[in-house]
């Protein structure tokens, strides 16, 4: 009997060309992404995310972007944007409370909020975490030298 064939990713070719980016040179970015694992304890089953060497459709990855004002000056109305490697799609969980483009980072809001064209059809239809392109994050003011993390999950295509 033949079962559903394995495709294994290389992780540095999924994310290679897709880092985070921000509008303001006091800003310093720097991304990373772990493969959700669930291990048995005690306790239960529990989720550990670990250094991914090689993932499989249906993976979950955590992606964090860590931020930090080098400069010496307040940054106001900064803008993260972190367009979605084509390899995976945005997880349903977590996913409404991002800001989100479903149409390559023209027009952005909240998931619920989007709609797209169906490809078969033609007609429009309510947008899913799957069509999901970029995610942005709007931080008010940065103070300089402070650091904080942004983190979105998604689920290997």
């Amino acid at each position: 009997m033949l079962g559903k064939p394995t495709i294994l990713i290389a992780v540095a070719s999924l994310f290679a060309a897709t880092p985070a980016f921000a509008q303001s040179p006091a800003i310093q970015l720097d991304s990373d992404v772990e493969l959700a694992q669930e291990i048995l304890t005690k306790e239960g089953a529990q989720t550990q995310f670990v250094e991914p060497a090689k993932v499989v459709p249906g993976d979950k990855l955590r992606f964090t972007i860590s931020y930090r004002n080098v400069g010496s000056d307040l940054v106001e109305d900064f803008v993260v944007t972190n367009p979605m490697p084509s390899a995976v799609m945005l997880a349903a969980e977590g996913a409404a409370e991002h800001e989100v483009s479903v149409d390559g980072g023209d027009s952005w809001g909240a998931l619920a909020d989007m709609m797209v064209t169906d490809a078969v059809s033609g007609k429009p239809r309510a947008a899913i975490s799957a069509d999901v392109t970029h995610v942005r994050w709007l931080l008010a003011k940065v103070q300089p030298g402070e650091v904080g993390q942004l983190q979105y999950y998604a689920i290997v295509r």
